[in-house]
């Protein structure tokens, strides 16, 4: 069965590890009556947690799709993880959605990455709401827990339902806004009930900060309501819906999802006061690479985003896709608008975690899975007409450790080559390349568990044993001042030799100019036709430095003068003798060595501020900045990328686990001294261990 656009309402389930996402998604499936039974993390049998490492780990790594129907709505759920090292994952799941929800634990509150991932949504400017989980644990609050979300996430959160407590114990939720009670459900569903007179007065006032944020929503409802006092459940789920797209409120909600308690009441609320699609857009990229907004409509011809790729061990390969205007549709003759090929749509899916169903057409808004496309890759536009603009990819974070890889076999190597191209083809924050300076592959993801889960596959799946190493740092060569050198290459043999003589003058350039070449010859003592030959004989010279042989940078070099032989001059004379007057000139020049410098973001529990400090300290890091709030402070720091290679273990090993970080590459800056002599000491030995191979 398919459903219109504004019938459709997509959600993400995200936030901090271990405050019940998984759990969560399960039981919404079950309450709506997607799934038969409901199981849990630790029977390795739940629809998001499904592959080998997830139920191995106990933990989401890959982001999970199912899908309810209620109140007339289909209900597309999205399961993301939590740990920071599958930030890809949370970033598909968001870009699916038009809501997401926020799971905060009723007992720590909103921790790390919550504050982090809230930050996100504010700079997406994607509605959201927030559901405390675990509320029939004894030390769960809901009270506090909205206190802190409203301290950490500079937010307000307004209580959609309310806890209920019986002896004590949390016995089940309060709809505020249907004026209806749930006790709890057991091993089944939530059972409704009269409303308990103790709690009538929060439930009006609950209901009163409801009405008044359906009123924001709305210039009408605002007049109606300041007419009457009052709205009807019809016009609140109206005006709710625009203030939520207008992030104007944050509904909150209650519950305990391993007890199946705040369930129903939550996908009521997703199936009428959620935005739907068409309250929300995309960005379509224009030739000159500006974003426009393109509107969910399903009237307009086909055209979707390619928000993820999986390789299925047993549907094979799977991109899903959002579709953004008109209708997909089987056999559908359709363009790969970013790689410019035709595609032909074979059969179309929707997900229930791994399983998947036959569906006829997915309309705007909807997302759904194409089976074994030829060309489709994540971030690609599929659309009916080839003229169809390019949607905006994925705005994915940089990856931040790095792994130097080699199979310890080499008649695995090419076994090794095809993993990496398949895993970083689903994958977009898993990158790899071949270090041409170092002579190394290296393998780049958010963080150690990532990069260890991709390993641990591809020795147990490929069966491919490999060797893992620190990285080499790609360093580089400069000069601090100006200098000159001339050099004449002169070679008879015996018939027309070789006779060029150049005569350079070379100066640093600003920090990230890389290389200026200048033509300074009047008078003709080098014929034009050779200076292309000069030129390539100074970019030949800096691939090696005088230093430790890195590719030197920033730098002019200016040919001032030379001299040539009617019969024995060619380019090749004049390239040979650039490129050892440069070399020359270099010696006299001030040569230094440069480390590359990355801007580093730390978010830790405020406890642990001090022994992370000190240790960027000890790294050399330079503090930009700092904020704090709520007991979550941000550190941003300028720290040498040499420090940084296991960066990811250091801090796990200060923050007992709880400390995340972002680290992006930010420029080149100078080494001396006892740094700079282990530098050329390491890459002697690496030059003496290549000669030898």
């Amino acid at each position: 069965m398919s459903y219109s656009t504004d019938k459709i309402r997509n959600v993400a389930i995200a936030g901090h590890g271990q405050t019940g996402k998984t759990t969560l998604f399960e039981r919404l499936l079950f309450s709506g009556g997607a799934i038969a039974k409901a199981e849990t993390v630790e029977s390795g049998k739940t629809v998001a947690d499904s592959s080998a490492e997830e139920i191995e780990r106990k933990i989401s790594i890959y982001a999970a799709a199912g899908r309810v129907e209620r109140g007339g709505a289909k209900i597309n759920l999205f399961d993301a993880p939590g740990s920071s090292d599958f930030a890809g994952e949370v970033v598909l799941s968001l870009r699916a959605c038009e809501f997401a929800l926020v799971a905060v634990d009723g007992r720590a509150g909103a921790q790390i990455e919550t504050v982090k991932l809230w930050r996100a949504l504010d700079a997406a400017k994607k509605p959201r709401g927030i559901f405390v989980t675990k509320l029939d644990d004894e030390k769960a609050d809901f009270a506090r827990a909205l206190a802190d979300a409203r301290e950490k996430l500079k937010a307000d959160p307004v209580p959609v339902t309310l806890p209920m407590f019986a002896g004590g114990a949390f016995s089940g939720v309060i709809d505020a806004l249907r004026g209806k009670a749930y006790t709890l459900g057991g091993a089944g569903l939530e059972k409704e009930c009269a409303i308990p007179d103790e709690y009538k007065a929060a439930v009006d006032e609950a209901r009163e900060k409801l009405v008044e944020a359906a009123a924001e929503g709305d210039d009408d409802l605002m007049e109606k309501y300041l007419e009457s006092g009052t709205l009807s459940l019809e016009d609140m789920e109206k005006g709710l819906v625009r203030a939520l797209a207008l992030g104007k409120y944050v509904p909150a909600f209650a519950g305990a999802a391993l007890a199946n308690s705040g369930l129903l009441p939550l996908l009521d609320f997703v199936a009428g006061a959620v935005p739907r699609p068409s309250d929300s857009s995309e960005i379509a990229l224009g030739a000159d690479g500006k974003g426009t907004e393109a509107a969910f409509d399903s009237a307009a011809p086909f055209s979707g985003l390619v928000i993820k790729t999986v390789n299925d061990q047993f549907s094979g390969k799977l991109s899903w896709i959002k579709v953004v205007t008109g209708e997909l549709a089987p056999d559908l003759e359709a363009y790969n608008v970013s790689k410019g090929k035709k595609e032909r749509v074979g059969k179309i899916y929707l997900m229930q975690g791994r399983k998947i169903e036959e569906t006829a057409k997915l309309c705007a808004g909807d997302v759904g899975a194409i089976a074994k496309s030829a060309t489709l890759e994540t971030n690609d536009t599929l659309a009916a007409v080839d003229s169809c603009p390019p949607f905006a990819p994925l705005r994915l974070p940089e990856p931040a450790h790095s792994v130097a890889v080699n199979a310890a076999a080499k008649k695995d190597e090419d076994k090794l080559g095809q993993f990496l191209v398949r895993t970083a083809e689903e994958d977009k924050t898993f990158k790899y390349f071949f270090n041409g300076e170092t002579k190394e592959m290296v393998i780049s993801g958010m963080g150690e568990l990532q990069v260890g889960i991709i390993l641990d596959r591809l020795k147990t799946a490929q069966r491919v044993e490999i060797e893992t190493r620190v990285p080499r740092v790609a360093y580089r060569e400069t000069i601090t001042k100006k200098a000159e050198a001339e050099y004449t290459h002169k070679k008879q043999t015996g018939g027309s030799g070789q006779y060029g003589k150049v005569k350079l003058e070379i100066a640093p350039l600003p920090r990230g100019e890389r290389y200026q070449f200048v033509n300074a010859i009047f008078g003709g003592s080098i014929p034009k036709n050779y200076i292309p030959g000069v030129e390539k004989g100074v970019v030949e010279a800096m691939i090696h430095g005088t230093m430790a042989s890195y590719p030197v940078v920033d730098v002019e070099a200016k040919v001032v003068d030379g001299k040539y032989h009617p019969v024995d001059s060619n380019e090749l004379s004049f390239k040979l003798a650039a490129r050892s007057a440069f070399r020359e000139a270099m010696k006299l020049a001030g040569p230094t060595l440069l480390e590359p410098i990355a801007n580093l973001t730390v978010f830790v529990e405020e406890k642990y501020l001090g022994d992370v400090m000190s240790d960027l300290s000890g790294k050399r890091g330079k503090i930009q900045g700092q904020d704090s709030a709520g007991g979550i402070a941000e550190i941003r720091a300028e720290v040498p990328q040499a420090e940084l290679m296991r960066y990811s273990i250091d801090l796990r090993s200060i923050t007992s686990g709880t400390g995340s970080f972002s680290a992006a590459f930010s420029h080149y800056a100078p080494i001396s001294g006892r740094i700079a002599d282990d530098v050329i000491k390491a890459r002697e030995t690496f030059k003496l261990q290549e000669a030898d191979e």
